[in-house]
């Protein structure tokens, strides 16, 4: 199943490639090369969730970006109780997490009851067509899918459980940390249960096709900001979430800002910022699985890029990307929780998977980029220096080709 996925989609990039060797006239740089990157969280995955847009202005070509992503995501089995008598949670709330002990049946301690269990290697696979609609103005159809694996050799090289527990067991971390072997390694196990006792189940080679997303940016022209190489662009986004377990519409704004260094050997430096907010669920086309009960998440992400170009006019850069995102579930909730798991088994982690759900969603990226005037390639590396193991790495490659003229 893999492989036949790997094949087509090589063989689509390698078709449509041959058709755009055409000669480009316009300018090389279209500000801040970003592959898609975000985090492929299990949660986001069933959402749409914002792309900043660290471009310039639109593109004069309608262009086609491919990318594939794989990340690793583990969390242990673990259960949530949370009170609905305000009194014992304002007692639990004078108690540290782990000390809470309230639960004792639904009679004589009526409490909302979850579950889950995450532990899967995801491939995501995105498509991206982009095409200017007017002198200031871009619009975005893209698709994104997702294929549930084991993660083994050699297509999940560097994200493999086998990969990880090398790095914990000869590097850092220490001797599986999160219990990754005490499960045993290279498994899909992949099930919640939400408050609503509704379920949500994974398996091994399971495709999904998560959504379309409808983005539009608008590029305004302020000849100040230019004077400077300082350059804006607004965007609003719609999401139409297609998989069965949470079929619904989403939608959000988002705000982009990019500044260029122009060095005295012509390379480049360039920075930028932009911050976002989604509105999930705004249209649910059924009772779905509740993925967290944040309804807006909020959304930050800064770069930095150094360019430098060859003799022939090609260009490499490196960048670093740090992304941070508000908790899928409201924070209070976490003041009274209990939660249930192999505490004893699992000495570091066990309560990571509702834990990390009340926390923000933060990662840091290195991304490479070599560009022609007729396709750019990017390749990155992305790691959770904050710990919540969703995903703990991800890695990805990208490649953007223009196909015609506008």
């Amino acid at each position: 199943m893999m492989q036949k996925i790997i094949f087509s989609f090589l063989f689509l990039v390698t078709s449509i490639f041959s058709f755009g060797q055409k000669k480009d006239s316009i300018q090389l740089k279209n500000g801040i090369d970003k592959p898609s990157m975000l985090p492929i969280h299990h949660f986001g995955l069933f959402s749409a969730r914002i792309n900043q847009n660290f471009k310039v202005r639109p593109p004069e070509k309608i262009t086609l970006n491919f990318s594939l992503a794989s990340a690793n995501t583990f969390h242990p089995f673990v259960e949530m109780y949370l009170p609905k008598d305000e009194a014992t949670r304002n007692q639990l709330r004078e108690q540290i997490w782990f000390n809470r002990n309230f639960y004792r049946d639904q009679q004589t301690t009526p409490a909302a009851y979850e579950n889950i269990i995450i532990d899967a290697v995801f491939k995501n696979f995105r498509i991206d067509f982009n095409t200017k609609i007017g002198k200031n103005h871009e619009l975005e159809i893209s698709l994104r899918s997702y294929l549930v694996t084991k993660g083994k050799y050699p297509f999940s090289f560097f994200t493999s459980d086998e990969a990880i527990e090398w790095f914990h067991s000869n590097v850092a971390g220490g001797e599986d940390p999160f219990g990754r072997k005490y499960y045993g390694l290279n498994q899909v196990n992949v099930r919640y249960q939400d408050r609503n006792g509704r379920k949500l189940a994974l398996k091994d080679g399971q495709f999904i096709f998560a959504g379309i997303e409808v983005n539009h940016f608008y590029y305004p022209n302020f000849i100040n900001l230019k004077k400077r190489n300082i350059s804006v662009n607004f965007g609003s986004h719609l999401g139409i979430n297609t998989s069965k377990d949470n079929p619904s519409l989403d939608f959000g704004f988002s705000g982009n800002i990019i500044k260029k260094w122009r060095l005295k050997n012509t390379n480049e430096i360039r920075t930028s910022f932009g911050s976002a907010i989604l509105r999930r669920n705004i249209v649910d086309f059924k009772k779905n699985v509740q993925l967290g009960n944040n309804n807006y998440l909020l959304s930050f992400e800064g770069m930095l890029e150094y360019t430098k170009y060859t003799r022939k006019g090609n260009y490499h850069s490196v960048a670093a990307n740090y992304q941070i995102q508000s908790s899928y579930s409201k924070k209070d909730e976490a003041n009274y929780y209990q939660l249930v798991g192999k505490w004893k088994e699992i000495h570091a982690g066990w309560q990571n998977g509702f834990e990390k759900l009340y926390e923000y969603q933060s990662a840091w990226s290195w991304i490479y980029t070599y560009g022609r005037k007729n396709y750019s390639f990017s390749i990155y590396l992305k790691e959770d220096l904050y710990v919540n193991n969703a995903p703990d790495i991800q890695t990805g490659i990208s490649l953007k080709i223009p196909i015609s003229n506008k």
